[in-house]
């Protein structure tokens, strides 16, 4: 495989401009002139909206949040299966986060405003959980738990991700290695069905397997209404050492950023950042005192506006030699954010330079909602095919295989790595770790969860960047079936290239698809497969879909007149 990728390298052409080029080349115009000010407008009427939640009495977000509750069970209950699409939100489909814009939605459907699910109803200080609605982001919950000195056990670096979206889909963060992924960290979540029932599903109640069936499963079982996710108790900065790596070979790479974490006092936050095939920077963070941070007098306000980029300044690692300093924690938390990690380079190229932080830095990022909007079906094919969104899953044991296989066939730098823990569900889940893998007594690895690692490629490949010919839709492809030979797994939220079959490869059905009968989401809600699926839906999909609809409704009419 890896001789056919060098082939591929050294037999690439100079591929031609076209005007689709010029379009992307000179799309920070739009990005600065529209993007900008209209994100920072939204910003604000965010964080207006946020604090007006935060100022309504507890007894009134939960009465606002039971009668949104009622209004949904009633939406749905209007449906009329023979007449009406299969149920999805209404949300916009290029606000959600990610590259996928969301195809499903351009079919016929039926939707369920779920807009009003914005507020943080408690903060359980005692029982250490956030009861929270869907659509609360991580800047929201973060703004409201950090100064109790108070977190999510996993928290996300995108300011703009939602509790829902982590949960339905996936979500990881820096402590992902001790709590597991965002779902791992849920105590209960409470589900509108699609008979408009409203169920609260727990480990260890009548309704567990949703419980578990949830995570993963995009939204295709019920609609999620609130959840109740775990807090742990934190300090007011992160002392942070960035430890600057040169590596001969991709396994010594590996070697490092497993020597960063797997320890018997494993740090609370990890995070590695793989600059090239040789370079990397592997970070921990601890919490510490503001007392701590003072006397050390290594602060470092990463938050400022005018702050180089926080990827761009642990490079400076490699030249400095190792440092050690203190970040405010809700500042770090939300490091890659102003950057958009590192995707922000490429639509305004000379957003980190100086001049531009220290003048407009402030309305940075662009929302990535607007980004979508402005860029045209032109520029968003553009992306498909020369550009990489993907966060892939593999095993700790095989990230020096997957980095040397994107090397040869993708050659995207920086690249991320978070490792996480991936635990030993009690049924078939849509993930789960290796067949025996505690057998075999690997680092990292316990009697309970499989250490996995989240390896992020989020830039343009260097053939593109060298001006040479790239299939993306190919080596996401090559990419896919790497990931299903090495118990690998996709994120949902980038573009797949999967075929169904191979979708099904990837990820397991079984206790997915009993979910889907118990639960009465088959005929009522869209597969997952048909929401992940790329492009638009045919009328064959659609009229498929809603068969399969009409097929449930006179299993269920059957069933009924059985019990008579």
């Amino acid at each position: 495989m890896a001789a056919a990728a060098a082939v591929r390298r050294t037999s690439r052409k100079r591929r031609k401009k076209v005007l689709v080029d010029y379009l992307v080349l000179f799309r920070w115009i739009p990005a600065i002139f529209i993007a900008l000010p209209v994100s920072a407008l939204i910003y604000l009427c965010s964080y207006l909206v946020a604090t007006w939640s935060a100022m309504k009495s507890e007894e009134r977000r939960r009465r606002e949040h039971d009668e949104n509750v009622i209004k949904v069970v009633r939406r749905l209950k209007q449906r009329d299966p023979r007449r009406d699409g299969l149920v999805c939100t209404a949300r916009k489909p290029w606000v959600v986060v990610g590259m996928r814009n969301v195809d499903y939605k351009r079919a016929r459907r039926f939707e369920v405003d779920l807009s009003g699910f914005t507020n943080i109803l408690e903060i359980d200080s005692e029982r250490m959980v956030a009861r929270v609605e869907p659509l609360v982001s991580m800047a929201q919950i973060t703004k409201a738990t950090c100064p109790m000195n108070l977190s999510l056990a996993v928290a996300p670096e995108f300011d703009d991700l939602t509790v829902g979206g982590l949960i339905n889909s996936y979500g990881i963060s820096g402590s992902s290695h001790i709590y597991g992924l965002f779902s791992d960290t849920v105590v209960a979540m409470e589900v509108v069905l699609g008979d408009g029932r409203v169920v609260r599903a727990t480990k260890d109640n009548d309704h567990s397997d949703l419980f578990y069936g949830m995570p993963w499963s995009q939204g295709t079982l019920g609609l999620l209404v609130s959840a109740e996710v775990k807090l742990i108790p934190i300090k007011e900065y992160m002392r942070v050492t960035y430890t600057p790596v040169r590596a001969a070979t991709f396994k010594d790479m590996a070697q490092a950023y497993a020597d960063s974490f797997v320890a018997a006092d494993p740090p609370d936050f990890v995070e590695g950042l793989v600059y090239s095939a040789t370079e990397g920077v592997m970070m921990t963070g601890v919490y510490a005192t503001a007392e701590e941070a003072r006397n050390n007098r290594r602060i470092n306000r990463v938050g400022w506006w005018f702050k180089p980029w926080f990827y761009q300044y642990a490079q400076t690692a490699l030249r400095r030699g190792e440092l050690v300093e203190y970040i405010p924690t809700r500042e770090y938390y939300h490091r890659h954010t102003r950057s958009l990690y590192w995707e922000a380079k490429l639509i305004i190229p000379f957003a980190d330079q100086f001049w531009f932080r220290l003048l407009l830095g402030w309305l940075m990022p662009p929302k990535i909602s607007l980004l979508k909007i402005t860029q045209g079906e032109a520029i968003r094919n553009y992306y498909h095919d020369n550009h990489v969104i993907q966060d892939v899953l593999v095993p700790l044991h095989k990230v020096a295989d997957v980095l040397e296989f994107a090397h040869a066939e993708l050659e995207v730098y920086p690249v991320w790595l978070c490792p996480h823990r991936l635990f030993k569900p009690p049924v078939k889940t849509m993930v789960q770790p290796e067949a025996g893998y505690e057998h075999h007594r690997r680092r990292g690895d316990t009697a309970y969860a499989q250490m996995f690692t989240d390896v992020g490629f989020y830039y343009a490949p260097g053939a593109v960047l060298r001006g040479e010919e790239f299939n993306g839709a190919e080596a996401v492809r090559r990419l896919e079936q790497w990931l299903i030979a090495n118990h690998g797994y996709q994120a949902q939220y980038a573009v797949s290239e999967l075929s169904e079959k191979d979708f099904w490869r990837m990820f397991d059905a079984t206790h997915y698809e009993h979910c889907r009968r118990k639960y009465g989401a088959v005929g009522t809600f869209m597969s997952n497969y048909y929401k992940s699926k790329k492009g638009r839906k045919t009328d064959k999909e659609v009229k498929q879909a809603e068969a399969e609809a009409a097929a449930a409704i006179l299993d269920q009419q059957t069933q009924a007149a059985d019990a008579e």
